[in-house]
Parts: C-alpha cells; structure tokens; sequence
C-alpha cells in the first residue's frame, strides 16, 4: 500500500510540473499566433486514452482512439472529408495519453523530439515557430521554464499561508549535535554546538549538512562545553559527505513518554516524565549516548538515575536482546526546544513563496555544481523516477505532497534551462547566438544538435536508473 501511495504521489505531481511546463509555452506560443499542433498531457505513442479539437462549431473527441498518420507536406486538405480532423491544421489538438511519464506541446515549425528537419522541408509559413522574431522564439522557449518558476513560488506561498513554517534555529539547538560515524571521524562529537562553517554561522539546524557540503567548508567551529573548538575538514571527505545522511542529527534528552505494550520495564518503576541523567554510574541524559550504552548491554540488566519532578531516582531496568528498553520517547520537540513558527496572511505569503522558491534555486544550482564536478562524485546520487518516489511519504500528506511538488518544479525549470540541444535551454542558447551574431543556425544544424542533446539525455537517464538500481541491492 505504501508502495502505491508513493507512485500515485509521483505521477500527481509530475503530472501537474509538466502540464504548466508544457502550457507555458503553449501560452506564448498562442500569444505570438503560432500554431500548436498537439497539447497532451503524458505520452501517447500508438494511441490516446482522450483527445478532442474544435472545428466547424463544435468540439469534438475520442476515446482511446488511435494516433493518425500526419499528411505529406503539400497534401491538398480540401480533399479531406469534414470530419477528418487533419483538416483543420489551424485548431489544436488536447489529448490525454497513456504513458504516464511526462507530456507534450507540438508547436508549428519547431525541430523537437516529435519532429525532425525532414518535417519542415516546406516554405517556411508564417504561422510556424522558425518565422518568427528571436525575441518571440525566445519568449516561447523560456515559457515553461518560467511557468514552472511561477508554480513553485505560488505552491510554496499557499503552503506558507495555510500551514505557516516551523524550524529549529541552529542557536535554539541547546543540547548540541548528535554524530554519526563519518562526522565522529571529522571530530565533531555528541553535544558540540556548530558555530559556524567558514566563519559563517547557519540559521536552520536541518540544514547544517547541505550547507557545509555546498559550501565545501574547510574549517567548522563548535561549542564543546565552554570551549571554541576549531575543526579542519579535507575536501577528501566531500563524497562520503554526499552519501553519509544523518552526519548532524539533533540531540535531545532520553525522557520517558510511556511503554510499549508487553514492556519487560513495565513493573520497573519507571514512570512517564522520567528524564534520565545518570546509566551505570555515568552521568548521560542524551537519547544518542544512552542508545550507545543499551547497544553494549543487550540481554543484560542496567542502573538508571531519572530525574523525577526534580529528584533523582534510582530505577533498576532490563535491556532485550536488541539494545531496547521497550519505552517510549518523548518525541514533542517543543518540550525541549523553542521552535520557531511563522504564520503568513494571504499577501506577505506570497513574497515569502518567491524568496523560498529563489532560495532552492540557488541550493540546487550548488547541487548541479556538486554533480559535474567529478571529484566529488555526487553524479552517484543522481536519481530517476525511483529516488523521487522515495522521497514522498507513505501516506497521503498535502502539505508534504505540495511543498515537494514546489520542489521538483524548480528543479524541472533549472534542468531545462542547462544549455543541453533537446532541452529548451538548448533552443534558448541557439536562439542567444542569432540575437548576438545575427546568424541563425541551419535547420539541418538544429536536428544534428537534437540528435546529440537526445544522446546526453539518454545516458543521464541511463546513469540514473543504473544508480536507483544499485541502490536496491
């Protein structure tokens, strides 16, 4: 079932990414009078799940209907009987396909991954993408990427508004860090309060890894009880960085919120409230320190002081097999943290949706950094369809599901805009060479270019899903 929720989550979202991508330049294309001949939402090779075209009054669809063959470029179209939908070249064609993975807007005089050169091999016409002025050309490439900018901004603005912010200031992080393996290596250890990295301190405490892996911090400095701790960090470390989530986790009091049912401590004397400070005679209250120590005592038996209501009691406690206490945690972070809360009305949410969506531009363009540097071998963690899924949660959560579609829609704009032939950045760098030199590329020009984006394209689909699958096993 979780499964399922989490494909479902992922075709919704995408679904929603490619529509607007697709009807931004469906927009400015119709705002310039060139001709759309296709609008479909998902892939429709073969056949159409839905489709419809309005002429001669009316609309007009067809359900599961197959693809029809296009016309030879100088066909005679009043020939044609009325109800021939190639007739009307001038009317767009909506459809719903049945491949899932994406969409389609077919524009007019366009070299695309639906057409090649030998499709344009007419007289250019005025209604075709290739008559038109570069700004124009311009304007209908950037469309989707523009769209999809203005997406995330309105996502993240709604999301603002209805369910506010919440996040942990790095200074109001009391108890410190929690370490795992690597960040033990670099010298950070459970308790440290990071002050900065690189002289720069950092406001959200969720985000101290991505920051010091975008940063590529040399040097961190820590609060260790009262002292200043200046840590040095080799660049050496970045990709075990890259694939060691958890170096930063946060640190917290082991206090006791109830018992599992069926609890070996049930009849201990441990009471919901008791905040431990003290196992074995050694003075600990953190939940990482004392799993530490449950870990070395499996099947055995510990002493626990608990402060209870301000006195300390002594509790004699059984570990099972596993390292376990069979108890619950307190896990109501704002008992022992001040959390910050932001509540947004309609207006301030929106500039506030703009400056969220501007700031994920700018941590992922640092991610794509991070993946075309070789060095740092985060070109292991790019992902396909798989890695996205893993990232939705397992039940149905609007407020997760829209803010990771904010995401992934920023992330669908910066992709498109690298200047790769077969994205629209392709088309707008070509399009930025003619406005510099005055010199428009070839048609047969832009088809070789296609061929070879379609070529990079299909080996970072091919690194991707060779990285999901690794993954797996």
């Amino acid at each position: 079932m979780v499964i399922f929720v989490k494909v479902i989550q992922v075709i919704f979202a995408l679904s929603i990414l490619v529509l607007i991508h697709e009807l931004g330049h469906y927009t400015f294309a119709k705002l310039f009078k060139t001709r759309v001949d296709q609008f479909y939402m998902f892939f429709n090779p073969k056949f159409s799940i839905f489709k419809c075209k309005w002429f001669g009054g009316k609309l007009h669809t067809k359900f599961f209907s197959k693809n029809t063959e296009p016309l030879p470029p100088d066909s005679d179209l009043s020939a044609l009987p009325d109800d021939d939908w190639r007739k009307y070249p001038d009317n767009t064609e909506y459809g719903i396909g049945w491949v899932p993975l994406g969409g389609y807007c077919a524009i007019a005089g366009m070299i695309d991954e639906t057409k090649d050169a030998s499709a344009l091999s007419k007289e250019p016409q005025p209604w075709e993408l290739r008559t038109k002025p570069a700004w124009q050309r311009f304007l209908i490439m950037f469309g989707g990427v523009l769209f999809n900018f203005i997406l995330a901004a309105l996502l993240y603005a709604a999301v603002l508004h209805h369910w506010g912010e919440e996040y942990l200031r790095n200074e109001d992080a009391v108890y410190g860090i929690a370490v795992n393996d690597l960040s033990y290596e670099l010298g950070f250890r459970n308790g440290d309060k990071i002050l900065s990295f690189d002289g720069k301190p950092i406001e959200d405490f969720s985000q101290l890894q991505l920051e010091l892996v975008h940063s590529r911090a040399t040097e961190a400095k820590v609060l260790r009880g009262t002292d200043t701790v200046t840590l040095y960090i080799s660049e050496d470390y970045l990709p075990r960085m890259l694939n060691s989530p958890g170096m930063f986790s946060l640190a917290y009091p082991f206090e006791v919120a109830g018992f599992m049912e069926g609890s070996i401590n049930a009849g201990s004397g441990l009471q919901p409230g008791d905040r431990f400070v003290a196992v074995n005679g050694e003075e600990m209250f953190l939940v990482q320190d004392i799993r530490a120590v449950l870990d070395a005592h499996k099947g055995d038996s510990i002493l626990v002081e608990v402060d209870r209501a301000g006195a300390r009691q002594a509790v004699g406690l059984q570990v099972d097999t596993t390292g376990m206490l069979q108890v619950m945690l307190e896990s109501d972070l704002t008992k022992f943290f001040n959390v910050t809360k932001h509540k947004y009305k309609f207006f301030p949410a929106i500039p506030a949706g703009i400056k969220k969506a501007c700031n994920y531009i700018g941590s992922y363009v640092k991610d794509l950094g991070l993946i075309f540097s070789p060095k740092t071998k985060a070109y292991k963690s790019v992902g396909s369809f798989i890695t996205i899924g893993r990232i939705f949660p397992g039940t149905w959560d609007w407020q997760r599901v829209w803010s990771l579609t904010a995401m992934l829609s920023i992330m669908l704009a910066v992709l498109n805009i690298i200047p790769i032939p077969g994205l629209d950045g392709g088309h707008i760098l070509f399009i930025l060479v003619e406005i510099i030199t005055g010199r428009k590329p070839s048609d047969k020009f832009l088809e070789i270019a296609q061929y070879i984006g379609m070529a990079l394209l299909l080996a970072l689909m091919v690194l991707a899903f060779g990285n999901d699958i690794r993954s797996l096993f």
